[in-house]
């Protein structure tokens, strides 16, 4: 195989794989930033990078997920290690992250408390914006917890406890100022659970019974046994499963119930405040 410049490995991969999985691949195999790739167009790769990255590319063909190739996922102002025991974190999740922190005054103690945590995406960057506070993070599979405790590490963020467990089980008897949750909410026949990237993340992660809305159903119907009085409850949810989840805080006596689109404008977040009379 002929020396290839980076140019050329870039080129030469066009008809496989999109430009930009293209860039972030050879980035990661050269350890580099983009600018690099931008400003050094001539240098020749090593054979051993060229097969490195040739390994990479026909695995993207294949369908593997970009950040699982590479290890890593930006979220919201943090960078993430990702393995296939946890779900990739995405863009529209940073929204669950913005209302949270509006929610958190920053010079304040509170405490809260993340349900199905994964990468810890979610409970590690409010902990790291919110210093004072002291987060909670639960996970059922104890992979996923061990792949979050090396980012709370690999960040420098101390006030966080992550514990494996199903939902509150692990919780008795604590309260918290917040709670929020990126749940499993896909259908478990969802033909999308067999396209792209979902094809290769963690099923239990992703989809649950009652038309996806099972672990929805059961966050919210006990989290009030877990918040404080004027406590809030956020939780990302699917595309249609808006009013039904502003259907089941009504329920369960929240009040200020409201969801949140994300850029894409679909509604995606909803949420609501607990008042209650002890």
């Amino acid at each position: 195989m002929q020396p290839e410049t980076i140019t050329q490995a870039l080129t030469s991969t066009c008809r496989e794989i999109d430009q930009i999985d293209a860039r972030l691949l050879l980035q990661h195999v050269l350890d580099v930033e983009h600018a690099f790739l931008l400003t050094h167009p001539d240098q020749v790769l090593t054979s051993q990078q060229t097969d490195e990255f040739s390994r990479l590319v026909r695995q993207r063909s294949e369908g593997m997920p970009v950040a699982y190739l590479i290890g890593k996922r930006d979220f919201y102002d943090l960078t993430f290690k990702v393995t296939e025991a946890v779900l990739i974190p995405r863009p529209e999740t940073e929204l669950l992250v913005e209302l949270a922190l509006k929610l958190i005054p920053d010079n304040q103690f509170c405490k809260i408390l993340d349900l199905g945590t994964g990468s810890g995406a979610i409970a590690i960057t409010i902990a790291k914006h919110r210093p004072q506070s002291q987060v909670t993070a639960i996970d059922l599979s104890s992979e996923a917890i061990a792949v979050s405790r090396w980012n709370a590490g690999n960040l420098e963020v101390n006030n966080i406890s992550l514990r494996t467990g199903s939902w509150f089980d692990e919780l008795s008897g604590e309260k918290f100022d917040l709670i929020v949750s990126n749940p499993p909410y896909v259908a478990e026949d969802d033909p999308h659970l067999q396209q792209g990237d979902l094809r290769f993340e963690p099923q239990m992660a992703l989809s649950t019974g009652d038309n996806g809305l099972a672990c929805i159903r059961h966050i919210i119907a006990t989290a009030p046994d877990y918040l404080v009085n004027d406590g809030w409850l956020l939780l990302e949810h699917g595309y249609d499963q808006a009013a039904e989840c502003r259907r089941l805080f009504g329920d369960r006596d929240f009040s200020n119930i409201c969801s949140y689109p994300d850029l894409a404008g679909i509604m995606r977040i909803s949420g609501g405040q607990l008042n209650f009379i002890r």
